[in-house]
C-alpha cells in the first residue's frame, strides 16, 4: 500500500462497498486459504468492478482465480450473454470458488479452467475485451505474449502487483519475480500498440489499452 493508513481508510469509507456475498467470500478466504492476503478485497474489487462496468466486456480472461473474489467483481460488468474465462493451476480453492459462483447469479457466465495458462489461453477461441492478470509474477512477460494477439482493439489488460512491494525500484534486484515484473512494465511502456498507466492501488495495478 502506497498511501497512508488514514488516507486509505478515508478512500474506502467514501467508495462503493462490497456486497454481502463478497464479504462472506472474503471472510472464508481468510479462514481457509494459506495466503489469504492474495485476495483482491473490497477496495481493489470495487475498482475492478467499476472498470468492467465501464467497459461492459463480452469476453473477459482472468489468469489466477484464487478463491474467485476478483472473478465475481469482474463479472459484475459483463455484457448480456458475456463470459469470463478464469484460469488457475491449483485445485485447492475450487470448492470455495464453486460455492460462491453458484449463488452469485453469474455462475452460467463463468467458465473455469484448471491448468497452465500458457497451454490453455491459446486453446480459447475468443478475442478478449478485458484481461486481468494476477498469477505467478515470473511469467507475466510470457502471459502478455500469448494474450496480446487475442486482444480486441480498445481492449484492456489489467495486471496486479506491478510495483511488487516497491522492489521494482531496485535496478540491481536479482529476485526472479521482481526482474520479471520490471521487464513486464518495460514491455507495456515501450510497446507501440499499448498505452499504459500504473495505478498505486495496493501493490500497484497497471491498466494497458490496446490502440
Amino acid at each position: 500500500m502506497f498511501t497512508s493508513e488514514q488516507i486509505q481508510e478515508y478512500i474506502e469509507q467514501f467508495s462503493a462497498q462490497q456486497s454481502d456475498l463478497l464479504r462472506k467470500l472474503e471472510k472464508e478466504t481468510f479462514q481457509k486459504a494459506v495466503f489469504p492476503q492474495m485476495i483482491s478485497g473490497n477496495y481493489q474489487g470495487r475498482l475492478l468492478s467499476m472498470i468492467s462496468k465501464l467497459k461492459q466486456p463480452e469476453q473477459i480472461l482472468e489468469i489466477g482465480t484464487f478463491t474467485g473474489y476478483a472473478t465475481l467483481c469482474l463479472a459484475e460488468g459483463l455484457a448480456v450473454g458475456g463470459t469470463i474465462h478464469t484460469i488457475d493451476k491449483n485445485d485447492e480453492h475450487q470448492a470455495i470458488q464453486n460455492k460462491y459462483f453458484k449463488v452469485s447469479g453469474y455462475g452460467e457466465q463463468i467458465k473455469q479452467y484448471l491448468g497452465d495458462a500458457m497451454e490453455i489461453v491459446p486453446r480459447i477461441n475468443k478475442e478478449f475485451d478485458l484481461v486481468f492478470i494476477d498469477a505467478d509474477k515470473k511469467n507475466y512477460p510470457k502471459y502478455f505474449d500469448i494474450i496480446f494477439p487475442k486482444m480486441k482493439k480498445g481492449g484492456l489488460i489489467l495486471s496486479d502487483n506491478v510495483l511488487w512491494y516497491g522492489k521494482v525500484l531496485n535496478e540491481n534486484e536479482k529476485d526472479k519475480e521482481t526482474r520479471a515484473i520490471q521487464t513486464y512494465n518495460e514491455i507495456l511502456k515501450n510497446h507501440p500498440s499499448i498505452e499504459v498507466i500504473i495505478l498505486p492501488v495496493r501493490d500497484g495495478i497497471s491498466m494497458a489499452r490496446v490502440k
